[in-house]
């Protein structure tokens, strides 16, 4: 990119407090971003070439919004931990084989987007992240969920497409989760725990692309515990979109999403 083309991009972003400079090839964190640490808000830097995040990260106080999908990170700098007020952090595509605990120190965050690294782990200590939406770990390389994944405070938890073969009951102690996403992972329908059925808060729970038929959940213990939509006593509705979002939830109940469609 000419430097003209950045000069430009650069003083449109003093007035907006955004710069996105997607798909252009950049090797690096742009150096020139430091100009503006006071008045960038949100940064997206999506498909490009980046592999290190400088330390000089840590100076831009005021950002709520970090994107950089599909570049070619490694590893992230402790700097990272003084974005207080990030609010959204989404590192898709990269090439991450953990997460520092630098990243706990950012209380402020809500989305958390993670999919498509090389972790093989549910990342240690993220149950500091009081104020997390969404925990979006889906396309890694995790087998195992571990008993301190009870500490996590996400209401969306999104694990599709891993190598899961094993969750810890404790799932069900997740103060928030309301959404927990399991599908394309490697579990038997033993390995389902019962705790999420009948002890748990989550009201839609997925599960297609086991080694299972969705359908035999109907054989488990607490199954008829698990009131499904639409139950007299429930007003909600669910737009079951390609990304399986819940729109919204008028009344909170258990709701049991199998075959991809609501029963």
């Amino acid at each position: 990119m000419g430097n003209s083309a950045l000069k430009s991009h650069l003083e449109t972003s003093q007035k907006t407090g955004v710069f996105q400079l997607m798909g252009k090839g950049l090797q690096e964190f742009p150096e020139e971003l430091q100009r503006l640490t006071s008045n960038l808000r949100t940064v997206d830097l999506s498909g490009n070439k980046i592999e290190v995040l400088p330390a000089s990260i840590g100076n831009f106080i005021h950002m709520k919004s970090l994107t950089l999908n599909a570049n070619r990170l490694t590893t992230l700098p402790p700097e990272i931990s003084k974005l207080k007020k990030l609010e959204t952090l989404s590192l898709n595509q990269n090439q991450l084989q953990r997460v520092p605990g630098a990243l706990c120190e950012l209380k402020a965050l809500r989305t958390l987007s993670l999919s498509g690294n090389l972790l093989s782990e549910l990342p240690p200590g993220l149950g500091a992240l009081r104020h997390l939406d969404l925990l979006d770990l889906s396309h890694n390389k995790i087998q195992t969920i571990p008993p301190e994944v009870q500490e996590l405070q996400a209401i969306e938890l999104n694990l599709n497409q891993n190598q899961i073969s094993s969750v810890a009951p404790s799932i069900a102690q997740c103060p928030r989760l309301k959404v927990l996403r399991l599908e394309e992972n490697c579990l038997e329908l033993s390995a389902v725990p019962q705790s999420v059925l009948v002890q748990s808060q989550v009201s839609l729970l997925s599960l297609e692309g086991n080694l299972f038929e969705v359908k035999k959940l109907r054989d488990m213990e607490g199954y008829d515990k698990v009131p499904l939509c639409y139950h007299p006593s429930t007003i909600c509705k669910i737009q079951h979109s390609l990304d399986h979002e819940i729109q919204t939830c008028l009344k909170a109940t258990h709701i049991l999403i199998l075959n991809k469609e609501t029963r």
